[in-house]
């Protein structure tokens, strides 16, 4: 009997301990696993509610389905993010089916991946959106049948940014990658109301000018800036981007037109950086990574100065002497 009171004891104070600190570190497919090996331990891991705030489904067949399902359960009901990246078999009716059905559970949500979803139109967009009222981040990252329509029920050209900036002002992150329709006007407003941006991917858009990306110099939050293929960018808007002071990611390769005048702005200016690719940059020398080092070598891991042919000291012991915790020196493959 005693060894019997032992082992409930251990079962009933023990175990439930260990398990809370094990389970915060695993994965949510692992925990999904862990609920079905047994009754108490599905009973001990329900119990918290910290551990069922995301939702991801990224890359899993019959997503729409389990979606549902999900949302259906009541460890759901406060949900936080959701990631249906690349998911299989998701479409407008199952976002329809969401929103007459578990709405409730997404009224916490604050992010929200929709990156390759490609069966979501703009009704499936205005289905899920209109349930998801604190909405921070939002990402339809190669998406080919949404339109305007879909990102104005968000409340891809000037129009919907101008109702993103006037819905959305609390937006942390924005991914604009290849939405080419996009004009320094529409950036703008963005940028103006959404003072909050802590990441902002302008990756492949050529079309803005300095006009908008000085305008950058108001997110007095960003810490990740994609400026890749950013061929009207000059020193000029450097001069302004340098004032993002949090920033610890940039990335400006071929940015043809940035000299050493606008790097060595930016060393002087983000001395936080941990990612830097000048990578295609024919406009910038040694003398920029000179600067660098001066300022950023603490925390410099990856720096990328290949197609760099005016840096003429770019070897991997050339570059660990400026930044002795590089990690990585190729950010392109």
């Amino acid at each position: 009997m005693e060894g019997e009171e032992q082992t409930s004891v251990w079962n009933k104070e023990t175990v439930p301990k260990v398990m809370k600190i094990v389970s915060t570190r695993l994965s949510q497919r692992d925990l999904i696993s862990l609920l079905l090996l047994s009754p108490w331990l599905h009973r001990t891991l329900i119990s918290y509610p910290s551990l069922w705030l995301s939702i991801d489904l990224r890359e899993m067949n019959k997503a729409g389905d389990r979606l549902i399902a999900a949302l259906s359960l009541p460890r759901y009901q406060h949900v936080k993010q959701l990631s249906l990246e690349f998911a299989q078999d998701i479409d407008d009716g199952h976002l329809e089916v969401i929103k007459r059905k578990c709405s409730g559970s997404l009224e916490d949500l604050e992010s929200l991946n929709l990156n390759g979803c490609q069966k979501i139109s703009d009704n499936g967009i205005e289905a899920i959106t209109s349930c998801c009222p604190k909405l921070k981040v939002f990402s339809i990252y190669w998406n080919v049948r949404v339109t305007d329509i879909g990102v104005k029920h968000l409340h891809l050209s000037d129009k919907s940014l101008q109702l993103v900036a006037d819905n959305y002002q609390e937006l942390e992150s924005l991914n604009l990658t290849r939405c080419v329709k996009m004009t320094d006007c529409g950036l703008q407003q963005v940028l103006i109301k959404c003072s909050f941006l802590q990441s902002l991917n302008l990756y492949a858009l050529s079309s803005f000018t300095d006009e908008a990306y000085k305008k950058i110099s108001v997110l007095s939050h960003l810490r990740f800036l994609d400026l890749c293929g950013a061929q009207n960018l000059s020193d000029d808007g450097l001069f302004y981007i340098a004032k993002c002071k949090k920033l610890t990611s940039l990335n400006l390769t071929w940015c043809v037109r940035v000299t050493d005048v606008g790097a060595i702005a930016i060393a002087e200016g983000c001395t936080s950086l941990e990612f830097l690719s000048l990578f295609g940059i024919v406009g910038v020398t040694d003398e920029c990574l000179v600067a660098l080092s001066k300022s950023c070598a603490n925390t410099i891991t990856t720096l990328d100065v290949n197609g760099c042919v005016a840096i003429k000291r770019r070897s991997r012991d050339d570059l660990l002497r400026l930044f002795p915790y590089l990690k990585y020196f190729k950010v392109h493959s």
